[in-house]
């Protein structure tokens, strides 16, 4: 599949020179505003299409995450049309959760339509004819590349083994409390028919149709359990309100508090690009914050079943152990493989943590630890958390000197990368 899309990428439509250089001479100003100009844009195409509404995530929506995700993809695609391979690995991320989320070809029209008014809108004079011209080319350009991208994924989607396309409905086989924040939700087939494999650190949507609410709901949430079980899980963080002004997760509460056993949730077949490479025989680490365990999980539980062999160093951080889940299955699996060794931080351990003594670093990961419990650089690393968790991981490992081709991580953004943070 990588190599079909690496052709896709290498045969991007060519602007002409002249609005190229257009496109280029100009990617500094609209940068400049491009929060502002996505917000505009966002408000026009939900305004104009408010039916897009049950695609979007309203949330994302409200705290600016999905315009400025849109604004990186922009710039970044535009600043790599002559040659995109470079960008390869975030068009597949971005497409890879377009099929999830069931983006279609006749949505790029409208967002192309609505994205240059906005422009002209924020820009005003500045954006002359000539140069919304050459913008148009240039997105066109862009959405050729993802439309025939998002058309392998789709058709690898529906015809795996056990595979389909839109939205399957699953039925909720079973419901279990994994810490005082996070449950696990069994999904089997509604119509008993196979289920279509997938690769460790991939997740599905689920679409939740809401009492109360005027549009669905799409969600992503990580696999948490090896493939070839005949269910898919996924464990769910309540995202309880955190402060003022900012409200209770509607997905992850109804799901918490609402659904029940029996209940059926359409979701769409396995995606995404944050997965384990099972072809390498180097021992592996998995660095966890929080929920940011459950694509981990997956990788561990699938390399404990169908690697044994291979060594393998899980690490979870946690606030304290009262949201800390799965940890006596990590701990039983551990116990009974001696290739396994797994570590445990709390951040503010609670009395009983400290009675227990099942937890190995109070505070938060640092270099120095992680290079007194953890195995040489030779080591394929693989990491998920909170943001700043990430950035913290990501700057250790760079500091240490592991390769920039061993350290593999799920970041929640489009073009978006940690080094961009640090």
């Amino acid at each position: 599949m990588k190599h079909r899309l690496q052709d896709i990428v290498n045969n991007v439509r060519k602007l002409d020179s002249k609005k190229l250089e257009i496109v280029k001479a100009t990617i500094p100003v609209v940068q400049q505003h491009g929060e502002t100009i996505t917000k505009k844009f966002y408000q026009r195409l939900l305004t104009n299409h408010p039916e897009l509404n049950n695609i979007f995530n309203q949330t994302h929506q409200r705290f600016g995450h999905q315009p400025k995700a849109l604004a990186d993809a922009i710039y970044a695609a535009a600043a790599n049309i002559e040659d995109m391979s470079a960008i390869l690995p975030a068009v597949e991320r971005i497409a890879q959760k377009h099929r999830s989320l069931q983006i279609k070809p006749e949505h790029y029209p409208l967002v192309g339509e609505n994205l240059l008014a906005a422009i002209k809108e924020v820009l005003g004079d500045a954006a002359t004819d000539e140069i919304l011209d050459a913008w148009a080319d240039a997105y066109g350009a862009i959405a050729d590349v993802f439309i025939r991208v998002e058309s392998e994924l789709y058709k690898a989607a529906e015809t795996q083994p056990g595979g389909w396309a839109g939205f399957r409905d699953f039925v909720v086989d079973r419901k279990v409390k994994e810490s005082e924040v996070i449950t696990s939700i069994y999904l089997k087939p509604k119509d008993g028919q196979p289920i279509a494999d997938f690769i460790p650190g991939q997740y599905i949507t689920v679409k939740m149709q809401i009492d109360g609410e005027p549009y669905t709901h799409l969600r992503q949430y990580s696999l948490s359990d090896r493939p070839g079980t005949g269910y898919y899980r996924i464990s769910v963080k309540r995202e309880d309100p955190r402060q003022e002004g900012v409200p209770a997760g509607i997905v992850s509460t109804f799901l918490h508090n609402q659904v029940q056993e029996g209940d059926v949730i359409p979701i769409t077949a396995p995606a995404g690009d944050f997965y384990l490479n099972m072809q390498s025989d180097s021992p592996v680490v998995l660095i966890s914050g929080g929920v940011g365990l459950t694509p981990l999980l997956s990788m561990f539980n699938t390399l404990v079943y169908e690697q044994p062999d291979r060594k393998v160093y899980f690490v979870h951080a946690a606030i304290n152990g009262t949201v800390h889940a799965f940890k006596e299955h990590i701990r039983d699996v551990t116990a009974k493989h001696p290739n396994v060794q797994s570590f445990v931080i709390y951040e503010r351990p609670t009395e009983e943590d400290r009675k227990a003594n099942l937890f190995d670093k109070e505070g938060f990961i640092t270099l120095e630890w992680m290079q007194q419990v953890l195995p040489s650089q030779d080591a394929d690393v693989y990491f998920c958390g909170p943001t700043p968790f990430m950035q913290a991981v990501n700057k250790a490992l760079k500091q240490w000197g592991i390769p920039t081709d061993k350290i593999h991580y799920e970041f929640f953004g489009s073009f978006g990368n940690l080094d961009a943070h640090q």
